[in-house]
């Protein structure tokens, strides 16, 4: 697939604004290794084969196990993930796919349970910045397979 757009190059003040966020984001309290998981999971569900090349590769080399992010599609199915990743990997869908029935109290009250108010709107930014990440990626065709692990720093994006 072709891309068609250099959204960093075309707009970098519009991408400054993303990566503000994301900056945010990552220096929220939230474990960095639950961040890789919400962002991979999003990742799947939008179809972003670019953030998933990333999200994948950088997961593995912050010491994520391949076993998990290949399981990581079916993470009801495993005892792969902690009670805390299993609740913020069920409330990263319920907002990725907030179309299908918005977000149930049922799922609000689960991640309650391992999430403080702060970290809980830590942890949806983090799901609505994937999510706009994803979004960009997928309508300008980011191209999957050529991101290195160094663009991250390079970029300042996570």
């Amino acid at each position: 697939m072709t891309s068609r757009i250099d959204y960093f190059r075309v707009s970098p003040k519009a991408i400054q604004a993303m990566m503000q966020l994301q900056k945010y984001v990552n220096g929220s309290s939230l474990e960095h290794s639950l961040l890789s998981l919400v962002k991979m999971r999003a990742s799947q569900i939008n179809g972003c084969a670019y953030c998933i090349d990333m999200h994948s590769k950088d997961a593995r080399a912050e010491g994520e196990t391949e076993q998990r992010l290949y399981a990581l599609d079916a993470w009801r199915e495993t005892s792969f993930y902690s009670a805390r990743e299993r609740a913020a990997l069920e409330w990263t869908e319920a907002l990725t796919l907030v179309h299908e029935g918005h977000v149930p109290d049922h799922v609000y009250d689960a991640v309650r349970e391992h999430f403080s108010e702060a970290e809980l709107v830590d942890l949806s930014l983090a799901i609505v910045a994937i999510n706009g990440w994803n979004r960009v990626s997928i309508a300008f065709r980011a191209e999957a397979g050529s991101y290195q692990v160094a663009d991250k720093a390079a970029r300042g994006v996570a």
